[in-house]
């Protein structure tokens, strides 16, 4: 390690700081703790990308938080737009030079940002390209905020939605998802409310719990994908930790405490979950929670050469999802069918990975 690295990586990291530790460690910095809020104000609003642009404050301080602190935490390496719906992909690096994505997806009426938790992922669900690769370390709460303050830097339309479906699950970074889920909640923070905030997860059950217990209430999205217990066993390894049935009494328990809708999220696999059984079970658990389905189709892995179940996966038809989805909408079932958007660039859902290294 160089001198100059040796004396960077002393520097604290800022960003990711909720506003009350701001404001403490401003105070045992000999300042008073109005400047944490004000340096809240220009790393979470205004999205600073400079110490130099926080004008209020005194050229002294800047240069003190300068010398002591370090203000970003993720840099772009690389942006891809996708040629037919304008989706972007943002490859970026952590100071450790990690290397993380995250995704832009422009709609009518809204613009959405899938964010990423982990480097990698650990849970290895056999329909995604994240779980293939592995996984590294959890990100901070700094670089997960770091992922909206760069992407709406550089994209000429406000994000209005956030969705923690990236690479990693977000209930295995448990204290740093929720400190970053208090960091956009915080009323100072007006580019994103948590009505637009959903965490996705693939069912850690204690978590969904103990984040229903948190108040902050986001909305909360169960990768699903099957309502039998050997089939997602199957596709989802997770599920021989935490069966399907402690997840979904995890996930109405959440429900009734934060009083918001569950989205099942139901990526649609030929021969494996897209049977009238599949979709018989499916109503079945709809009526019993608050929720709507998100019907997602396979995206291709063969990006980054899977194998075992993997690369034997098929997707289900167009006409067969659009059959599925009307059953469901004929027994009052709300559904969406998610449109593919990025795979031309490796950007759709389940596509995320990291092939090159850092």
């Amino acid at each position: 390690m160089t001198t100059t690295e040796t004396a960077v990586s002393k520097k604290e990291q800022l960003k990711g700081k909720t506003l009350s530790e701001l404001k403490e460690w401003f105070l045992a910095n000999s300042e008073p703790s109005f400047r944490g809020e004000q340096v809240f104000n220009w790393m979470y609003n205004h999205l600073a990308e400079d110490y130099s642009e926080m004008l209020n404050i005194s050229k002294d301080l800047r240069k003190k938080l300068d010398e002591k602190t370090i203000l970003n935490t993720l840099r772009i390496t690389d942006k891809k737009v996708s040629s037919s719906e304008g989706t972007v992909k943002l490859l970026l690096k952590t100071a450790q030079d990690n290397l993380i994505e995250c995704v832009i997806i422009p709609e009518e009426k809204r613009c959405t940002l899938c964010i990423s938790s982990q480097v990698g992922c650990p849970l290895d669900c056999k329909f995604c390209a994240t779980g293939i690769m592995g996984y590294k370390r959890n990100l901070t709460p700094g670089e997960i905020f770091d992922q909206y303050a760069i992407a709406q830097r550089n994209y000429d339309r406000a994000i209005s939605n956030i969705v923690y479906m990236g690479m990693g699950e977000p209930l295995l970074n448990f204290k740093n998802t929720v400190k970053s889920l208090e960091i956009f909640a915080e009323e100072l923070t007006t580019g994103i409310s948590l009505k637009k905030v959903t965490v996705s997860t693939a069912g850690i059950a204690p978590k969904i719990k103990e984040l229903a217990d948190t108040g902050l209430k986001p909305k909360l999205a169960l990768s699903l994908h099957s309502c039998f217990e050997e089939i997602r066993s199957k596709i989802m390894p997770i599920n021989d930790k935490y069966s399907l049935s402690e997840t979904i009494k995890s996930v109405f328990y959440y429900a009734e405490k934060t009083g918001t809708r569950i989205t099942f999220e139901y990526v649609m696999l030929k021969d494996i979950n897209d049977r009238i059984e599949d979709a018989d079970a499916l109503v079945k658990l709809c009526r019993r929670i608050p929720s709507k389905v998100n019907i997602i189709p396979f995206n291709s892995l063969q990006h980054i050469n899977p194998k075992g179940i993997s690369a034997e996966l098929i997707p289900t038809s167009k006409k067969e999802i659009e059959k599925f989805a009307n059953y469901l909408r004929d027994k009052n079932i709300t559904v969406m069918v998610r449109d593919t958007q990025g795979s031309d660039i490796a950007a759709a859902c389940g596509q995320l990975a990291i092939t090159q290294t850092a």
